[in-house]
């Protein structure tokens, strides 16, 4: 098992066939798709398949989302991290989304913040990252203010498969 970070409360860690139980607690709840089209996983062979692709873009790229998990009880948490994107987003491709996803009971205790900001440390000095995007749904307030905070600047809002989001973008501060 590779760790690719630890804060002081949380260990990043890449996403493991063992976190099928946990993936489908996160990605089976309405609430936390709420944001996310509305279209949470019905079986487990869906989050067998997103591990798989997870894992793979290990392999192409070096980077994908990792696992959070509790540093002191070990608990998956959900996923946050850095995704290569090589589909156009917003007239975008090739570049590095940040992201995070937390069950539920997580919310609110600012682990989203913890981990999304350990993912943009790493971006720009583990892979020399020139910038790094995200996106949020506009009417997500937590998801906006997590970016926020962490230093990323709205640039713009757009369509995305029928939903109106909010772009942002940080760049290297050299």
């Amino acid at each position: 098992m590779k760790i690719f970070l630890e804060t002081e409360r949380l260990i990043l860690r890449e996403i493991l066939p063992s976190d099928l139980d946990g993936l489908f607690e996160l990605d089976s709840d309405p609430e936390v798709h709420r944001y996310l089209g509305n279209q949470p996983v019905k079986d487990k062979n869906q989050i067998v398949e997103m591990i798989q692709f997870i894992r793979q873009q290990y392999l192409d790229y070096g980077i994908g989302r990792w696992a959070v998990v509790d540093k002191q009880s070990k608990e998956f948490m959900g996923w946050a991290g850095l995704k290569w994107i090589t589909t156009p987003i917003n007239h975008h491709v090739h570049y590095y989304d940040l992201g995070y996803r937390l069950i539920k009971k997580h919310w609110g205790k600012g682990i989203a913040t913890e981990s999304a900001q350990a993912a943009l440390i790493y971006a720009f000095e583990q892979l020399n990252a020139q910038a790094v995007y995200a996106m949020a749904d506009c009417e997500n307030i937590g998801s906006n203010h997590v970016l926020q905070k962490i230093g990323l600047h709205f640039v713009e809002t757009f369509d995305f498969e029928g939903i109106v989001h909010n772009w942002y973008k940080i760049v290297q501060q050299y």
